[in-house]
């Protein structure tokens, strides 16, 4: 049976006579990017933190390609201190680097994820440089390409006194792709794992607000987080607006350009 999920895959509920399996269909040149999901998944399991669905298997075949996972029951309501705890216990499971091992997506973006040791280097070229050009690519010209130029070239301002390791991250944490269980423990879906600053997950948590204070509370009772994170946060949030922007369209562009003015403003 059809059942609701996001704007990008078809979602099924099978049903066998004792199991329940949620599946993912979109067209055969997508399985690489239900592959890199469910490497996702998987890492997020190996972190032994939050809950995410299991990954079964994918494949291709007759113009389509599919990802099985398990299937949870799902609600809007439960543990919001428990999800701010453990999505501070999933970012304490370090990398030796920032990136991953392979490329994701982001919504139906690629999301490039070569490694580096410097966090400014990876967030300009593999993130925020990546989606200036690309909206270049769009006919996004002017403004946003002047003042993101401006940006991207004083990047190592925002970071000054500010020292991080490479978390594991979710990558795409908005209030679409978490819910809790039916024991009100919280479950994440639909990652673009990377390794990172942390505060990338928790600045994405604020853009579209769907979070609780309870969450946010715990979470900085268990990793408190670090002075500039307001700042930062917005330099974070604007890698998602600019995707939105290439994704969706022109709706977004007066925002992207209000938050490269301001976050120029902050450097004087």
């Amino acid at each position: 049976m059809t059942i609701g999920g996001g704007c990008i895959n078809q979602t099924y509920l099978l049903r066998s006579h004792d199991q329940q399996f949620f599946i993912k269909l979109n067209r055969a040149e997508s399985l690489a990017m239900f592959e890199a999901e469910a490497a996702g998944l998987e890492e997020i399991l190996r972190s032994a933190s939050l809950r995410a669905p299991r990954p079964l298997c994918s494949g291709s075949g007759h113009n389509h390609a599919w990802l099985v996972l398990e299937f949870i029951n799902l609600c809007q309501h439960g543990d919001a201190a428990e999800f701010g705890n453990k999505l501070a216990a999933m970012h304490q499971y370090t990398g030796q680097s920032f990136g991953w091992y392979r490329d994701n997506t982001i919504g139906s973006t690629p999301q490039y994820n070569t490694s580096h040791h410097d966090w400014v280097t990876f967030w300009r070229q593999q993130r925020l440089g990546y989606q200036l050009q690309l909206a270049q690519t769009n006919g996004y010209t002017g403004l946003l390409q002047t003042l993101g130029e401006q940006l991207v070239s004083k990047l190592h301002h925002f970071f000054a006194g500010y020292t991080l390791t490479p978390s594991l991250l979710h990558g795409d944490l908005w209030s679409g792709n978490y819910a809790f269980a039916t024991d009100e423990q919280p479950v994440i879906f639909d990652p673009a794992v990377y390794y990172g600053d942390r505060e990338t997950d928790l600045a994405m948590t604020e853009l579209f607000d769907g979070f609780s204070s309870d969450f946010y509370a715990a979470y900085r009772a268990a990793w408190p987080l670090e002075a500039g994170y307001s700042t930062r946060k917005q330099l974070y949030n604007l890698y998602h607006v600019l995707n939105h922007l290439n994704l969706f369209g022109a709706h977004y562009l007066s925002q992207a350009e209000t938050m490269l003015k301001k976050l120029l403003a902050e450097l004087g």
